[in-house]
């Protein structure tokens, strides 16, 4: 039985050499948010930035929900994988870190396709199920604070249509979760979560060993 490859740096460059396809305005952003205190954690790898970009045209998509902007990377990589007419409705608890990101896409042309909601990220759901009506959105990122993990799938599993996807980041979390030394609420949530996927029937997943694990959950 074949075992996952060792991601040292070197091939981890060599990945980037022959599949990342950067350029000025990705590579601005990261470079700006790896500035902040806690950029370089908190910001998706360019990697997977790139791989929500394809997941959005696999998919079809033209709406798009983000649970988690931070400075709005993986917002632009996938605004820009959206039609003219698509829209990533991307959500987060404060307007500051968003707000890095606006401009850059502003400059990208694909401002008028990225609506931000600012607020608790369950009152927000609740929200868009009002507006919307379940099954509003083709695609939905998750990336915000781990607590409420299990909650944030429920509504936004509500929140996509039929065949659309789920897309839920750090499901690896540092891999914490398979070390019971930890027992910090956000690997316990993260656990939990995890496992309630494992024999979830609503949807078809896949976890994929890559970044700080990233669970793909089709919705039957």
């Amino acid at each position: 039985m074949a075992h996952q490859i060792d991601s040292t740096d070197m091939l981890l460059s060599y990945v980037r050499d022959v599949s990342l396809r950067d350029d000025d305005a990705l590579r601005g952003l990261r470079e700006e948010t790896a500035q902040l205190p806690g950029g370089t954690a908190m910001q998706v790898m360019a990697e997977e930035g790139q791989l929500l970009a394809l997941l959005v045209r696999l998919t079809g998509a033209r709406a798009v929900l983000e649970l988690g902007t931070f400075t709005g990377y993986s917002t632009l990589c996938m605004a820009r994988a959206l039609p003219a007419d698509g829209k990533v409705v991307t959500c987060d608890v404060t307007d500051r870190w968003p707000d890095i990101g606006a401009s850059y896409w502003k400059r990208d042309g694909v401002g008028d396709r990225i609506e931000l909601r600012v607020g608790d990220a369950k009152d927000t759901l609740d929200e868009l199920l009002a507006e919307r009506g379940a099954g509003a959105f083709d695609l939905v990122f998750i990336d915000a604070d781990k607590t409420n993990y299990r909650a944030y799938y429920e509504k936004a599993l509500t929140l996509t249509r039929s065949g659309g996807l789920l897309v839920i980041d750090n499901t690896l979390f540092f891999g914490r979760v398979a070390d019971p030394e930890f027992d910090d609420a956000d690997t316990v949530a993260i656990r939990e979560l995890n496992s309630a996927l494992t024999t979830d029937e609503r949807v078809d997943i896949s976890l994929l060993p890559m970044a700080d694990g990233i669970t793909l959950a089709r919705k039957r």
